[in-house]
């Protein structure tokens, strides 16, 4: 399949900054190689500021913050490319958690794969390599100990 073909898989109700929305994946990537969590499902990217929030066994340290923007600042520098795959939703690689899927998925499931650092389903728009993004700036944080969830509020600066 030509990467210019351009298939309608499933409705798609958002137009989406595709910087912040390439950041986004990254940034979920990282935090499950950092803590081992889940990516986020709670999610509101925007051009100005975004949130994201994740479920941790603990709160992350002033320094772990200043990994995770690090991190992200290294791998938006590395210009990974931007690539896509369409698979068959029942011959989804390895890692890939159906159960994520909307329950009106389309049979063909278009992966976003960042380089060698991230694959996952999507079908938002994204930058073509990771240098577009620009810079990763981590805004602040929220820690909610009852629920054990921790908010990132971020922005990329293009």
């Amino acid at each position: 399949m030509s990467p210019n073909d351009d298939y309608i898989l499933n409705d798609h109700n958002k137009d989406e900054f595709p910087p912040a929305h390439t950041a986004e994946h990254l940034l979920n990537q990282t935090m499950v190689r950092m803590f081992g969590c889940e990516r986020s499902s709670n999610a509101h990217v925007e051009r100005k500021k975004s949130k994201i929030t994740y479920v941790l066994d603990r709160k992350p340290d002033r320094k772990q913050e200043r990994e995770i923007e690090r991190q992200m600042n290294e791998l938006i520098e590395a210009d990974l490319p931007v690539t896509y795959e369409f698979v068959d939703r029942d011959d989804l690689p390895e890692g890939i958690d159906p159960s994520r899927l909307p329950q009106d998925a389309s049979q063909t499931i278009r992966l976003v794969r960042i380089g060698d650092y991230d694959v996952c389903p999507c079908i938002g728009k994204h930058v073509r390599s990771t240098s577009q993004i620009g810079r990763f700036e981590l805004l602040g944080t929220n820690w909610d100990e009852h629920q054990r969830t921790f908010r990132i509020r971020f922005k990329v600066i293009v």
